[in-house]
C-alpha cells in the first residue's frame, strides 16, 4: 500500500481498440501520475476490466471534478460501468456474528493492528455472546434477535442500522443466519459472507459433517458475496487444506476454521481495495 493518497479508478466496458489509451490518456492529459494499474480482457463475455491507482496530489482538481470529467469524457462515452474510491477516506464496515467467535476475533485484531485500516462502526449479533468482547474494544454491539415470526422486521432493522452508521460494507463473520432477499437485494455487491466449504460443493448447514459423509480429501472455505440464492452468490476468493480417512468431522471444523479466517480476511481486503470486480455471477480479482 502506498504511503501517499491515491485514488483508485476501477472499471468495466465493452471490449474495444484504445481503452487503456483513452483511459491513460484521460489521467495523463490531467498530469495523474499512475501508481498501480491491472487489466483483462475476457473473450467469453466480451468485456474489459480494469483497475488503476493514480496519486491525488499530481491532480489539478478535487476528487468531485475528477468523477465529473471522467464520466463525461470516458465513463458514457465507453458505456462503462465504474467507480473511483480515496485512499484517505476510510471504508466502513459493520460486522454480523452469531456464535462462532473465530473470525470475529480475526477481523477484530486485524482492525486493531491496522492491519485492515478500516472503521467499524458497529457489530451486529442475534445473540449477546460477544457483547462484553466487542465492547471492551471500543466498538458498539447491537442485537437484533431473530426468530421464525420476526424475521422481515429483523432484517428491516438490521438494514436501518446499516444506513444509520453509515455502513459501505457488511461482512457476515459466521453469521449463522439466511438474510433476507430485500435485504441482499438492497446492498448488493456490499455484503460479503465466508461460507466453511469449498463452493460450490457443501452449501448450507454443517459442510463438513456433508464432506465426512462424502469422504472428499479436501475441504475448504469461500469468502462470497451473499446474493438471495443460498451460498451461490460471486465468489471473491477460496482456499483449501488436505484431509484423510482418519479425519472425524470434529478434525475438519478444528481444520477449518484457520482457512475461514484467513479466507475472509483475504476476500474483504480485495474488495475494500477495490480489487474486485463482478460480471454476472463471476468476478475478475486483482491482487
Amino acid at each position: 500500500m502506498h504511503r501517499d493518497r491515491f485514488y483508485t479508478l476501477s472499471a468495466s466496458c465493452p471490449d474495444r481498440v484504445g481503452i487503456i489509451a483513452r483511459v491513460s490518456g484521460f489521467i495523463a492529459e490531467h498530469g495523474g501520475w499512475i501508481l498501480e494499474s491491472s487489466f483483462h480482457a475476457d473473450d467469453v463475455t466480451g468485456r474489459y476490466f480494469m483497475r488503476i491507482e493514480i496519486k491525488a496530489d499530481s491532480l489539478p482538481f478535487l476528487l468531485a471534478e475528477f468523477r465529473d470529467r471522467f464520466r463525461r469524457e470516458i465513463g458514457e462515452p465507453l458505456a462503462m460501468d465504474w467507480r473511483i474510491s480515496d485512499s484517505a477516506v476510510k471504508k466502513r464496515v459493520v460486522v454480523m456474528v452469531s456464535k462462532q467467535e473465530h473470525c470475529l476475533y480475526d477481523l477484530l485484531a486485524r482492525w486493531q493492528s491496522k492491519e485492515l485500516d478500516i472503521e467499524i462502526p458497529c457489530v451486529i449479533s442475534n445473540h449477546d455472546t460477544f457483547k462484553g468482547f466487542v465492547e471492551w474494544h471500543g466498538i458498539p454491539f447491537i442485537q437484533v434477535p431473530v426468530n421464525p415470526d420476526n424475521k422481515a422486521a429483523a432484517y428491516a432493522e438490521i438494514q436501518r442500522i446499516f444506513d444509520d452508521v453509515r455502513g459501505d460494507t457488511m461482512v457476515l463473520a459466521r453469521y449463522m443466519q439466511i438474510l433476507s432477499p430485500e435485504l441482499c437485494n438492497a446492498l448488493s455487491g456490499r455484503i460479503i459472507n465466508i461460507h466453511h466449504s469449498f463452493l460450490p460443493s457443501f452449501v448450507g448447514a454443517k459442510p463438513y459433517h456433508q464432506a465426512f459423509q462424502r469422504g472428499v480429501k479436501l475441504i475448504g472455505a469461500t469468502c462470497h458475496y451473499v446474493t438471495s440464492e443460498l451460498d451461490a452468490g460471486p465468489i471473491i476468493e477460496q482456499d483449501v487444506i488436505r484431509i484423510d480417512h482418519s479425519d472425524a468431522p470434529e478434525d475438519m471444523v478444528r481444520y477449518g476454521k484457520d482457512i475461514e479466517k484467513t479466507v475472509l480476511a483475504r476476500g474483504l481486503r480485495y474488495h475494500l481495495e477495490d480489487r474486485v470486480l463482478v460480471h454476472g455471477n463471476k468476478t475478475v480479482v486483482f491482487r
